[in-house]
């Protein structure tokens, strides 16, 4: 007969092999998932008030945002003959041009103090025109006048004390957005003749990863489903403008317009946050449109969002630094 002690021993040892047969074996760590990027960026770039307040929210949310500049606000009505472009003519412009040197030294200080914070300066051409069927010779043309204009802007409207680095600065602009998102194969040629890398002019069936052609990067806005019936729209203040109400202003609605466009912006990152994390660009102007809707829509949107640990709300230079564009089929424009 087996000993008691014996019997015990061996019940223990099989209650072990047991224990040690169907523990479920230690879970390797996948790797982790990169930062949600958000690119967000302004055309035009005109009123001194819009300026501070998007340094503002950049201060609040450490963001870091692109703006194109047309450089027919750094000349005055006195020296807006100083802006020549084969297609129109002299002195022409569709946005008009500011309204005083003192307007222009107001903007120049606000450029130099946005670079030196860490924001990228770009091009929107000069005059907003529509360039989709200029010749390479036309866009040439358009853009040496741009950053020359930027360069001189000190010289040309006699504006005292230019900063030391201030042309350095004008020749380090090396992004362009085409005005209306209207683009051609003469601009395409153009582009990299000039000096630009980049080019943010496109737009994509949604959320798109940049593409490489030509010697430029090409980055794209996305379509974005909006509103109750959540029809596709480009994620720009000013498509949302004439989405909502035709173009024309309409401030008994601003907070449901408001509201909407805070939506949209939302579902758009939520779906890529929780997603494949592909970059989110977003595109406005300076000009406060229903009420200022977009805008409000914008700072509530980012001091959410730019503030999130595994966020990153940086510029297309920036994100051209840490980036290899790829090319994949999706990316329209």
């Amino acid at each position: 007969m087996p000993s008691p002690f014996r019997v015990l021993a061996y019940s223990s040892l099989i209650a072990v092999i047991a224990t040690a047969t169907f523990a479920d074996p230690p879970r390797s760590q996948g790797p982790a998932a990169p930062k949600q990027v958000v690119i967000i960026s302004f055309d035009n770039a005109r009123d001194i008030t819009q300026w501070k307040r998007s340094r503002a929210l950049a201060q609040r949310t450490g963001a870091h945002f692109s703006y194109f500049l047309s450089c027919v606000f750094l000349l005055s009505k006195e020296t807006r003959k100083d802006y020549v472009t084969p297609p129109k003519g002299t002195g022409k412009s569709n946005i008009g041009f500011a309204a005083s040197k003192e307007e222009v030294a107001e903007r120049l200080e606000q450029i130099n103090l946005a670079v030196a914070e860490g924001h990228d300066l770009g091009s929107h051409a000069c005059g907003h025109f529509d360039g989709k069927d200029w010749s390479k010779s036309d866009w040439l043309a358009e853009l040496a006048a741009a950053r020359r204009i930027l360069e001189n802007a000190y010289t040309i409207n006699g504006i005292a004390a230019e900063p030391a680095g201030w042309r350095d600065l004008a020749k380090s602009v090396t992004g362009f957005r085409a005005p209306y998102l209207s683009t051609g194969k003469g601009l395409y040629q153009a582009l990299p003749e000039a000096g630009f890398t980049y080019d943010a002019s496109g737009v994509s069936q949604g959320p798109a990863l940049p593409t490489k052609s030509g010697g430029m990067t090409r980055f794209s806005l996305p379509l974005i489903p909006e509103g109750p019936k959540r029809r596709p729209v480009i994620a720009m203040d000013y498509n949302l403008f004439v989405r909502h109400s035709g173009g024309f202003e309409r401030p008994s609605q601003a907070k449901e317009f408001e509201e909407r466009t805070y939506e949209a912006f939302r579902a758009a990152f939520d779906k890529q946050y929780a997603g494949q994390r592909i970059p989110l660009e977003l595109g406005f102007h300076f000009t406060l449109m229903n009420d200022g809707t977009y805008w409000n829509a914008l700072e509530r949107f980012a001091g959410e969002i730019c503030v999130k640990a595994d966020v990153e709300c940086i510029s297309y230079r920036d994100y051209l630094a840490r980036s290899k564009p790829t090319k994949p089929a999706t990316v329209g424009g």
